[in-house]
Parts: C-alpha cells; structure tokens; sequence
C-alpha cells in the first residue's frame, strides 16, 4: 500500500521521552522505549488491525501511522473510559477532541478511525503549505506532530515536538509506527 505522504520508515526519530517512557516504568528512553511501550500494546492493537488497515487504503495513509498514534494516544483503547480520555475531551482510539472537533462513530469504529486519520492528513497538508521547502518525510513528521498540539506550534523542524504532550509526540509515535510496520501493518 503507498502511502502518499511520505515513508515513515525513512524519517529519523529519537523516540520517546524518558517521561513517556515512565508510563510503563521503563528504565530506558528514545526508540527502545517506544518500541516497548507499542509491543505492550500490540495484543489489543490486532482488534483493530483490519479497521485500520482498510482506513489506510482508502486515505492512502500508511496504517503503521495509525497504528502508532492509536498506540500514543489511548494505548489501544487501554487508557479509554467509557470511549473518552484527556479528562472527558479526547474521543477514541485516536482522542479526536472534543474542544476542536464533533467526534464520529463509536470509539472503537472505523468510522472514528477514519476521521482521525482525516485530521492527521488535514495537519500534513497544512504544514506543506507552511513549510514547502521541507521534504515530504519532514511534512510527514510535522504533521504528526501537528495532529497532537496543532499547526501553529510546528515552527521548525528540529523543534517540532516543543509544545506536544510530553514534548516527544512525533517523534515516539514515528518510532512506534516503524515497529509496528516491522509487525505488518
């Protein structure tokens, strides 16, 4: 599957914080850390692998991406209540906000997935348009990165994850893709 937006496992990353690691009181950091906290998320991750999948096809987003902010974002649905997460703003397996979006679907749906995957293309489109000198991999990360603290905080590319949760947000969730595209997705 091609996915257009660039090839994740081209895109150099430094992997998750050692705060983002703490999550799972890992003892290590970077990509080691990301790539623990997506194994530990693989089992439930294989629910939705067809969702996911059949998401990528059609948006022609690469599913490791999918599979890695849905692992970043609710663990695979672990960290979820009742659907929500991020103190009842963040809706789903991707946390669409409520503050910024009109959630779709059931939590776990395809209908969800889509959408978040609609707002992650939406971010990469953006920060091309910011930034047309960059290569399509670093608008690729940017907009990752875009999709958890928003366009307006990209302003370079070395800084990008400034701002994000645990400021590592693109860079675990490109570290966790890659592992989860070494798993078939």
């Amino acid at each position: 599957m091609a996915c257009i937006y660039g090839d994740v496992t081209q895109i150099h990353t430094i992997g998750a914080s050692g705060d983002t690691a703490k999550q799972d009181k890992l003892t290590v950091k970077g990509v080691d850390a990301s790539k623990k906290l997506a194994e530990v998320d693989l089992t439930r991750m294989e629910k939705y692998k067809s969702i996911i999948t059949k998401v990528g096809r059609e948006k022609q987003m690469d599913p490791a991406v999918i599979a890695g902010i849905i692992s970043r974002e609710s663990r695979a649905g672990n960290t979820l209540k009742d659907g929500w997460g991020d103190h009842g703003n963040g809706f789903g397996l991707m946390q669409v906000d409520k503050r910024w979006h009109r959630p779709v679907g059931a939590w776990n749906s395809e209908e969800h997935v889509t959408q978040g995957t609609e707002i992650l293309i939406g971010s990469i489109k953006e920060i091309k348009a910011k930034f047309p000198q960059w290569t399509q991999e670093q608008c690729f990360k940017a907009g990752i990165s875009a999709y958890n603290a928003g366009v307006k905080n990209v302003r370079t590319y070395e800084r990008m994850d400034v701002g994000t949760t645990g400021s590592d947000y693109a860079n675990d969730v490109v570290a966790r893709a890659q592992w989860f595209k070494s798993k078939g997705y």
